[in-house]
């Protein structure tokens, strides 16, 4: 049995029949705007994705940030990075900010027109002197150009961002349209490695806009519920391979 992949592992399946709330959590709203076919084979029938290998570094510098913050957090100030780009923000204190930021729990919401539990963990959150709250989320790379962004791919993390608006503003939270990428750069101009990785920190900010997500769910709600397995993705790595491993197998076999 491989170590790393299992295809049968998704526990959570939607049943039509069912009245009981399901649980779908903000990546895989993702995975349905990226590949309706992905999602129905997971959340539907049970066959998930290969996952991707984890990224240990970029684990790790989100619990340094988190970290970090959190020490202004205590404190009620405004850490050096937010006073530095001229914003009177500091981390935001709530009992279940612990909760927010845990993965399979995080900020919650039960849709009443699709019956789902809509959930996500949030990196952080700020708050100026008006109880506004700003969603934050933490990146890193390492790269030689400037982050930014502004890439195809991006969109993901825009619409991650969105997805944590709105789940906020259903829980009864002002929240600014403006949210905030912590986006460390990996510096490798150094001389030398010296047994530590310095980074360049950027603050972007990002106008969001949630009116995307009620005829989204409404959507993911109706491709679970049909009977009909969906067409793949245009961009689906994993549709085409599939596509292309079936192909050839046909080939394959129409020879013997």
């Amino acid at each position: 049995m491989s170590i790393y992949y299992n295809p049968n592992k998704t526990k959570n399946l939607f049943d039509p029949l069912s009245a009981t709330p399901f649980k779908l959590s903000r990546s895989k709203i993702d995975l349905f705007l990226h590949c309706p076919r992905c999602f129905y084979l997971d959340r539907r029938l049970g066959v998930t994705s290969p996952p991707g290998f984890p990224f240990n570094l970029n684990s790790a510098v989100d619990t340094l940030l988190k970290k970090e913050f959190d020490i202004h957090r205590a404190q009620n100030s405004s850490h050096p990075l937010v006073a530095a780009y001229g914003l009177d923000l500091v981390p935001f204190k709530h009992p279940a900010l612990n909760e927010w930021r845990t993965n399979f729990t995080g900020v919650k919401y039960l849709h009443p027109a699709t019956n789902f539990f809509v959930f996500g963990a949030v990196d952080d959150i700020w708050v100026d002197n008006k109880k506004v709250l700003y969603v934050v989320d933490y990146k890193s790379t390492s790269k030689e150009s400037e982050v930014n962004i502004d890439a195809d791919w991006q969109i993901a993390y825009k619409r991650q961002m969105e997805v944590y608006q709105w789940l906020l503003r259903h829980n009864n939270f002002t929240v600014s349209n403006t949210g905030y990428f912590v986006y460390c750069n990996g510096l490798t101009d150094k001389k030398a490695f010296d047994a530590k990785l310095e980074f360049d920190i950027k603050l972007i900010p990002y106008v969001g806009d949630d009116g995307w997500l009620e005829t989204t769910l409404l959507a993911a709600k109706a491709c679970l519920s049909s009977n009909d397995i969906p067409a793949p993705g245009a961009d689906c790595d994993y549709c085409q391979y599939v596509a292309a491993v079936n192909n050839t197998l046909k080939i394959q076999t129409s020879l013997f």
